[in-house]
């Protein structure tokens, strides 16, 4: 009897102790579990504000505005957010303009005439940057016309490209590589007066055109010729005013003879270079075309060529090289008449160290006149419909002088320009070489005497 009491009470131990153990385990696993989902909501947040800051760094990357830079010049912008007790000297020193870097200064010896702009305004001096140190390339083309009246503009304006479809790509490249490039501008830019009675011919451009000039890479064009003057004194005035809107220089025509006459100088690679334009045609006491006096616009003429011997003279006493560009000779020829012959020695003897010429809507021999080179003609670059042989001539210039000259053949076909290559580039200068007995040129156009 005591035996089973003593059983008993050992069984109710041992189901007490299997209790308490449960008990022990079943807390164990509750406070894991509590601890495990808090760890979890904790990793969740944690997740949550990384892909917050996550989200936002992608918004920046991709163009919202977060903070703006700092300015280049001028008063320093915030650009991080400023402290609360950010302290006055700082604020002092946020708000200090950053200084701009000067200019450097002018160099070589056209120094001082670089550094006063209104001396080189009232002067006519512009300031070139040159592709190569200590060289001048200028580059020359003969006649062209804007008018859309004519054949040659009516065309470009069908044309998608415009100018850039009437001249080949590569003729265009050495236009536009030239460190000058200088063009005849044979008509007036305006939308004003009247045609001159009796004139065969008159042309009369848009002034809007003129932007065609920098598409171009005009750096100067010449007025000195018989159509300036096509549509009277207003459309004339109108061409002046409408040059010197679009920013490119003239030379040969003006308000009065003044400016008609005055030279315009190139200071490139520290090297003074002198332009001066003038034209022979008409050839009256009273031409169509008007030439400028002391008080009355119009070109410079040069029939009688005292002043334009003057003004030669006095370009070379302000220059290191002096370029004549003459409207003269008779169309349609390539045989020089006797006026050319008769002015050319003279205006070498006065200063010029190269002169070219134009106006015959044909090429012209090339000569050395007193050791000066003379191209009589450039002949059309663009300016009619007819199929002509043209061309563009290249000189480089260094403070020695004359380096190099370059006859570059081209073909005037269909109102467009291209250069021209191979047999046809041959043929060219073949031909130029029959009309030019006393100068040599080689294959690739190179002048010497």
């Amino acid at each position: 009897m005591k035996k089973r009491k003593k059983r008993k009470k050992l069984k109710k131990a041992k189901n007490r102790k299997r209790q308490s153990g449960l008990g022990r385990l079943l807390a164990v696993f509750c406070t894991t579990f509590i601890g495990v989902v808090l760890m979890g909501m904790t990793v969740f947040f944690l997740c949550h504000v990384m892909k917050a800051g996550e989200d936002s760094g992608i918004r920046q990357a991709e163009g919202e505005k977060v903070q703006e830079k700092p300015a280049a010049s001028g008063t320093l912008q915030e650009v991080l957010p400023q402290e609360p007790e950010q302290t006055q000297q700082t604020q002092d020193l946020l708000e200090q303009p950053v200084p701009e870097e000067p200019e450097p200064e002018p160099q070589g010896k056209y120094a001082d005439i670089l550094a006063d702009s209104d001396y080189m305004r009232e002067n006519r001096i512009y300031a070139k940057e040159t592709a190569e140190d200590g060289k001048v390339t200028f580059v020359f083309a003969g006649d062209i016309l804007f008018d859309p009246g004519y054949s040659i503009m009516a065309k470009m304006l069908q044309r998608e490209g415009g100018i850039h479809d009437s001249i080949s790509e590569d003729l265009m490249a050495e236009m536009q590589n030239a460190d000058i490039f200088m063009v005849n501008n044979e008509f007036p830019y305006s939308d004003r007066g009247t045609p001159t009675p009796e004139k065969q011919f008159t042309f009369r451009a848009k002034p809007e055109s003129a932007e065609i000039l920098h598409e171009m890479g005009a750096d100067i064009v010449s007025l000195a010729n018989n159509h300036a003057y096509d549509y009277g004194e207003e459309a004339f005035l109108d061409t002046l005013d409408t040059l010197q809107n679009t920013d490119i220089p003239f030379v040969g025509a003006g308000r009065n003879l003044e400016e008609a006459s005055a030279p315009v100088y190139f200071i490139a690679g520290d090297i003074k270079i002198a332009v001066v334009s003038a034209t022979q045609i008409e050839r009256l006491d009273h031409p169509d075309t008007k030439g400028a006096t002391e008080t009355t616009a119009g070109v410079f003429r040069c029939w009688n060529p005292d002043n334009l011997l003057e003004k030669v003279k006095e370009a070379k006493e302000n220059s290191d090289f002096v370029i004549v560009y003459i409207h003269w000779g008779t169309e349609n020829t390539d045989v020089p008449d006797w006026a050319q012959l008769d002015q050319a020695p003279k205006i070498a003897d006065a200063g010029a160290d190269l002169i070219i010429g134009d106006h015959s809507h044909c090429l012209q021999p090339i000569q050395y006149v007193n050791g000066v080179p003379v191209v009589y003609s450039l002949g059309n670059f663009l300016f009619n419909s007819k199929e002509l042989d043209t061309c563009l001539v290249k000189a480089v210039v260094t403070e020695e002088g004359l380096e190099s000259l370059q006859f570059l053949p081209a073909l005037q076909k269909n109102c467009s320009t291209s250069m021209l290559y191979g047999e046809e580039k041959e043929r060219v200068l073949s031909y130029m070489r029959s009309i030019s007995p006393h100068v040599n040129i080689d294959g690739e156009g190179y002048i010497t005497q």
